[in-house]
This record gives structure tokens, C-alpha cells and sequence, in this order.
């Protein structure tokens, strides 16, 4: 059993930044990989970008450049720092927690229903 909960979101404008937290409870392992995610109402969840308890680390194209994962074990905490946000950056983000090895963080990233584990989500609102 894991435990997750978000904090850090809020509203800024664009161009500004944010850092999103995630801390984490329960059965994390150096095998546990951890990612964030954000949803728009009415779309599908999307992947943001992922970590491996090893330290290999994925992004997905719309974050690339803008945001940087990271972790720190001693803490069981995970963090999303998002720099130059942009109004279709408005949505709630989520951490997720998947306590098994995964080979493949891209196609974790694609594949959001694989992660057994789940915050609560912090919203991130950006205005122009």
C-alpha cells in the first residue's frame, strides 16, 4: 500500500514557475517508480514525465525543456518544478507510484491506469 499527497499548486501567471511535491507513504523501494501526470476536465489523463527508483528519468514532449523531475529518497518525496508555464498548463496534477520494476517509463507514461497508486491532485492554474 502506498500513500500519496500533492501540494504546491496554486495559481500563477504566465511565464512563472511552480513546484509541485509529492510525498510518499507505504512500499516505496529503490525498484518504485513515481510520475506525474495532469488532467484537464473532459480529457484524458496525460502523462508528464516519470522516475525510476534507480534514476532514470523520462519526459514526455510537453514537458521537456519546461519541467524537471526529481526525488528525494531520505524524504519518500517527489517533486515536478515547472519553469515558463503557460495557460495550457492549467490542469490537475497528479503523482502516481508503481511499487514493480518498469523497463519502460515511456510506455509507463502512456499507460496511466498501469499505475496502481494515486494522489488526491493539486491544481496548477495559469493565467495570461
Amino acid at each position: 500500500q502506498v500513500v500519496l499527497v500533492e501540494s504546491g499548486g496554486g495559481s500563477v501567471q504566465a511565464g512563472g514557475s511552480l513546484k509541485l511535491s509529492c510525498t510518499a507513504s507505504g512500499s516505496i523501494t529503490d525498484r518504485t517508480s513515481m510520475a506525474w501526470f495532469r488532467q484537464i476536465p473532459g480529457k484524458e489523463r496525460e502523462g508528464i514525465a516519470a522516475i525510476r527508483g534507480d534514476g532514470i528519468l523520462t519526459y514526455t514532449d510537453s514537458a521537456r525543456g519546461r519541467f524537471t523531475i526529481s526525488q528525494d529518497n531520505a524524504k519518500n518525496t517527489l517533486y515536478l518544478q515547472m519553469f515558463s508555464l503557460k495557460p495550457e498548463d492549467t490542469a490537475m496534477y497528479y503523482c502516481a507510484a508503481d511499487p514493480s520494476w518498469r523497463p519502460s517509463l515511456r510506455q509507463a507514461l502512456l499507460n496511466p491506469a498501469s499505475f496502481p497508486y494515486w494522489g488526491q491532485g493539486t491544481q496548477v492554474t495559469v493565467s495570461s
